[in-house]
């Protein structure tokens, strides 16, 4: 189960190129706000909540802000009502596009999603266009701190699906139901730094470009991360 995943590459680059880390977490927060609202907050009662605050974790997000978002669901001091959406479409050269977002003015978003694609050579899809290329799954991407053999054996007995061997990391994905009992089975192990940490979307098939294409591809899903309503974007670039 060795090979080769450009996940882990593309994930620090997408972080290296996001110097707004406050946006970044103002976007988590808002789903942890989601997943709280009308709940106790406790994430032992409640997987939707529990796996987002993995990814918050997964992205050094504050224990401050975190708690903040969860305390202001729960106490009901904030009156947000937000909708989730999907849109699906393309970028250049083919590129598959799922955007997932949380919006309170459903016009609004649409029209900032549908005006980005246009504007940098995308468009926008049916509902179920691209989404069947894609499929839900815990990812984790840890550093090479640990034996190989023992690292694929405690993920694949724990139910991880997949282990890829990389130059400098290893890449496990899991079904969502089992990544919890994945990623402890890791912590058991001595993993204290998580590269990567969450349930997502990964896709099935990917596609592969030149340099000058990735780019075009790249900086339409920038722009698209860039809207305040977008929370997730999704692509099969390779």
């Amino acid at each position: 189960m060795s090979g080769h995943s450009k996940w882990a590459t593309i994930h620090r680059k997408k972080g290296e190129l996001d110097a707004a880390r406050g946006k970044v977490f103002q976007k988590i927060a808002k789903e942890i706000y989601v997943a709280a609202k009308g709940t106790n907050g406790n994430p032992d009662d409640n997987p939707g909540l529990r796996a987002v605050l993995e990814k918050a974790r997964s992205n050094n997000m504050p224990k401050d802000n975190i708690q903040k978002a969860i305390d202001k669901a729960v106490g009901g001091t904030g009156g947000e009502e937000y909708e989730s959406v999907r849109y699906e479409g393309y970028g250049p050269s083919g590129v598959a596009l799922m955007i997932d977002c949380l919006t309170d003015n459903r016009n609004r978003t649409a029209m900032l999603v549908r005006s980005t694609l246009t504007k940098r050579s995308g468009n926008l899809g049916t509902d179920g266009s691209v989404s069947y290329l894609f499929e839900r799954k815990g990812v984790i991407v840890i550093d090479k701190t640990i034996d190989e053999d023992t690292a694929m054996m405690t993920a694949l007995d724990n139910g991880a699906i997949d282990f890829i061997v990389n130059d400098d990391n290893y890449e496990i994905y899991t079904t969502p139901e089992d990544f919890i009992k994945v990623k402890v089975s890791l912590e058991q192990l001595g993993v204290k730094e998580f590269l990567t940490s969450e349930v997502t979307f990964v896709a099935n098939n990917l596609i592969e470009l030149d340099e000058e294409q990735t780019e075009k591809v790249q900086n339409l899903i920038d722009a698209l991360d860039d809207i305040d309503d977008v929370q997730n974007v999704y692509s099969n670039l390779g």
